[in-house]
């Protein structure tokens, strides 16, 4: 195998986990991803192996490094490079977020009044203060 190292920015990139390089070093920057409990620098060298951490928000992922890719790859090709090891109670937590934030607000209904948007705003408040 030629590649036994990469920076850490790019497999991030090339797997797809973040849109554009230059997103995946912001989150390197911005203390989103981690190896060993450790921030790491978008120009940390990966091994095959590693397991990092890389938070989207909500969401905190759990990928091991299997393969380093020469570019960036499809979607369909993603598990050949990179082994989710992230807990299913992860997925359920932030499906349970994304459905406690969803509004419901029957069709027709119209615009709600000032002071339903008052309440809405104070039970919005109180969720997130748990």
């Amino acid at each position: 195998m030629e590649n036994e190292s990469l920076r850490v920015d790019k497999w991030l990139w090339e797997v797809r986990l973040f849109k554009t390089r230059s997103q995946a070093t912001d989150a390197c920057k911005a203390g989103k991803i981690k190896m060993d409990g450790q921030n790491i620098k978008p120009a940390k060298d990966l091994k095959i192996g590693d397991v990092i951490i890389v938070s989207l928000n909500p969401l905190f992922k759990t990928v091991k490094v299997k393969q380093f890719p020469k570019s960036r790859l499809g979607a369909k090709l993603v598990p050949d490079y990179m082994e989710d090891l992230t807990p299913q109670e992860e997925y359920d937590r932030v499906k349970l977020i994304e459905t406690a934030n969803a509004e419901n607000r029957d069709r027709g209904a119209g615009r709600p009044t000032k002071k339903s948007r008052r309440m809405i705003d104070r039970l919005k408040h109180d969720k997130e203060a748990w």
